[in-house]
């Protein structure tokens, strides 16, 4: 595989998905179409299209209504990290900001476990350490 090609279980890989691969997967997820999505943000959806083709980039506002109607945070969206499509429900409706809160623990729970790495080598080392 070159570096240029890509395989299906990569397609989604924070190195390769971009805002636009993002925001498709979670409309899906959800189970709305291009059309209904457009409809509850009050936009066309040629402007959907466009944003998921990465052709052009929604403002704030609406980007943090797409959040909130995908239940996906907005940090997922922008980069991929945090609370995204496998923490989508279809029947589910979150308070506006929990879905980034809920991105944000995630992501102090990764941090929290490598510091706990990092604090259990460095009490290993020092239980084997000798004195001179």
């Amino acid at each position: 595989m070159t570096s240029s090609t890509v395989s299906e279980d990569q397609f989604f890989s924070d190195e390769v998905a971009t805002f636009g691969d993002r925001l498709e997967a979670a409309r899906t997820a959800k189970g709305l179409s291009s059309e209904s999505l457009a409809a509850k943000l009050g936009v066309k959806t040629k402007t959907v299209l466009n944003w998921e083709s990465d052709a052009a980039s929604p403002r704030a506002n609406k980007l943090s209504m797409l959040a909130g109607l995908l239940n996906v945070s907005i940090i997922w969206l922008l980069s991929g990290k945090g609370n995204g499509t496998t923490d989508v429900e279809t029947n589910f409706e979150r308070p506006e900001g929990v879905n980034d809160a809920l991105g944000e623990i995630r992501a102090l729970k990764r941090t929290l476990v490598q510091a706990i790495k990092r604090i259990e080598k460095l009490e290993t080392r020092l239980q084997n350490t000798r004195p001179h």
